[in-house]
């Protein structure tokens, strides 16, 4: 979003951005490989793992039959949209039903969950945009109501009180971030800096969620965890 704004503003200062889902498509750069103007950084590629966290739900809870998506097309949240897309094609390829909800404003969180509880999904799926993230503590308390496995793009819902994450590290891609300034500083033209995808993705768990709503992961997911909240 700070990036989307900085562009708006008509700035011709380096702009060098840490988490953009799809920095193409939001015109940050003419493509990856060769941004060509201003502006450079890091993509998050949230919509490219969206059938790993699929993949995942099932693996740890192969009962899963029915899956609630929560999300926001929010005009600000690029690449909602695509991942949405993208699940839609993971669950047809698993054989799980989707139910899909839409909550715009943190006001609208319970009333959102409560219609989630009708439709009787055995899991739930978080698409990240900026409003969710920001109010990622209320959001994962709302989906510990539930008492169904939840699982989140990023490790800060984790922390906050999710179930469990799978996606690229948000603090190795603003470390990385920091080099390109370095660069940049030392007259390198952002245009000319390739923009780089993550390097680094974790499968964060938290024990304690999974013990108050009743949960036990398998041992197949626990091996690959790369790390836990207790």
């Amino acid at each position: 979003v700070a990036a989307q704004a900085a562009k708006k503003s008509g700035t011709t200062i380096p702009i060098v951005f840490a988490l953009a889902p799809d920095p193409v498509v939001q015109g940050f750069g003419q493509s990856l490989a060769h941004p060509g103007e201003n502006m450079t950084g890091l993509t998050s590629t949230h919509t490219e793992l969206s059938a790993k966290r699929m993949e995942l739900i099932k693996e740890a809870f192969p009962t899963t039959k029915r899956i609630a998506v929560l999300y926001f097309l929010a005009p600000s949240a690029a690449g909602v949209a695509e991942q949405l897309a993208e699940t839609e094609r993971a669950a047809k390829v698993l054989g799980v039903a989707l139910v899909t909800e839409e909550s715009p404003r943190v006001e609208d969180f319970e009333r959102a969950f409560a219609s989630i509880r009708t439709k009787r999904p055995d899991a739930l799926i978080v698409i990240e945009n900026p409003i969710f993230h920001t109010n990622r503590v209320r959001l994962t308390e709302l989906a510990a109501t539930l008492r169904i496995p939840a699982i989140y793009n990023v490790s800060e819902y984790v922390h906050a009180g999710g179930l469990m994450s799978y996606g690229a590290s948000y603090n190795d891609l603003c470390r990385r971030a920091a080099t390109y300034v370095v660069k940049i500083l030392s007259g390198t033209l952002p245009g000319n800096l390739p923009i780089e995808r993550p390097t680094r993705f974790e499968l964060v768990i938290n024990v304690k969620t999974a013990k108050a709503i009743g949960l036990t992961f398998p041992q197949s997911v626990l091996l690959r965890v790369d790390d836990t909240v207790r």
